[in-house]
């Protein structure tokens, strides 16, 4: 008999969300983590993780002006490429805290930039993000234990991270009051995201910030899917140019429309080229006024967990519907599993 939804922790952890925004946005202390940041000498801002980790800091690099996105599995591999003489603000994203790329990047740091201030938003308050020293200037943000998702596709911790670095590095605002008004437009949301029929495979584009989160979207339905539907992301001006052909009759497209001109006439215009093009293909529009309505008041960027959501939901349903163990979609194959493992780590050289 096919599990109900309901009973797997994926599900439980999409749909909790907004509870723990709501919550977490009166709990974080934004002021005091605002005032110790600036209160740090550096040269510039990097968001560091790996894989749905890493695509966080491209989401808020692509949004939020003079901050970089320098993922952890670049950093590890080729430390000194990064590491010449800048004295960098790390942040570090993890869910567990524990990935080989999460000890390598602290390697790296204790070897080439051993002052360098830290900021590590992890959700396991056990990891070695949470627990490992520094010989510079470090914080630690450990999110509610509700975010350390079980599963292993990344949902609440994604989001929460996500929201949490805004919170500190984007312009100021009445966090508590942003992320309350997000939970409950996701509270709302979430119901009308079910019930999408499974396609053969799947797209996701969008401009800005919205193109990193096509980038979790479409790592989200491979997850889930076991790789059983391919799934492609681009920027809405970058998919033309080739990667179009992946388009076959049982395709999904989804388009995440920004809120923002000209860049949602160019997200309009390729909507339109694609029903045309592709009349046998399902093109929905996610955004202001979309096919599946998101207003964002507070832009793009702080809307990306809201369009995140679809590939969520759906690609939860998917996995159910393939027969699929949803909360470890790769159980018995032994080639992925939740916290990655088997990098073997090379000292680098002070």
């Amino acid at each position: 008999m096919t599990k109900s939804l309901e009973n797997w922790a994926t599900w439980a952890e999409i749909h909790r969300q907004p509870a723990i925004w709501s919550a977490w946005g009166e709990a974080l202390d934004v002021d005091g983590l605002r005032g110790w940041i600036s209160s740090l000498e550096y040269d510039e801002v990097w968001f560091c993780g790996a894989g749905t980790s890493a695509y966080i800091g491209d989401i808020i690099a692509a949004g939020v002006p003079g901050v970089r996105a320098v993922p952890s599995t670049d950093l590890v591999a080729t430390p000194k490429a990064f590491l010449n003489g800048v004295k960098p603000l790390v942040v570090s994203f993890g869910r567990s805290g524990n990935s080989t790329e999460s000890i390598g990047t602290l390697d790296a740091l204790d070897a080439l930039a051993p002052d360098a201030p830290r900021l590590h938003i992890t959700c396991n308050k056990d990891g070695a993000l949470a627990t490992r020293p520094s010989q510079g200037p470090q914080k630690v943000i450990v999110l509610p234990d509700a975010t350390h998702d079980a599963g292993f596709a990344m949902t609440s911790s994604f989001s929460t991270m996500l929201l949490t670095a805004l919170a500190l590095f984007d312009a100021p605002c009445d966090v508590a009051a942003r992320m309350d008004a997000l939970a409950g437009q996701m509270a709302a949301l979430l119901p009308k995201l079910r019930g999408m029929m499974r396609p053969d495979r799947a797209v996701y584009v969008g401009s800005g910030p919205l193109a990193f989160a096509a980038r979790e979207a479409a790592l989200k339905v491979m997850e889930l899917s076991a790789g059983q539907i391919p799934a492609l992301w681009d920027s809405t001006l970058g998919f033309r140019h080739g990667p179009k052909s992946f388009v076959t009759d049982g395709t999904a497209i989804t388009v995440f429309t920004s809120p923002d001109a000209p860049t949602k006439d160019y997200d309009a215009d390729l909507v339109a080229e694609l029903r045309a093009q592709f009349p046998s293909a399902r093109v929905t529009s996610v955004g202001p006024g979309g096919d599946i309505d998101i207003p964002m008041p507070f832009g793009a960027t702080w809307a990306v967990p809201l369009c995140v959501a679809l590939a969520q939901v759906t690609g939860v349903e998917w996995a159910g519907a393939l027969g699929l163990n949803v909360d470890d979609p790769f159980s018995g194959q032994g080639t992925l599993s939740r916290v990655v493992s088997g990098v073997k780590l090379y000292p680098v050289a002070s």
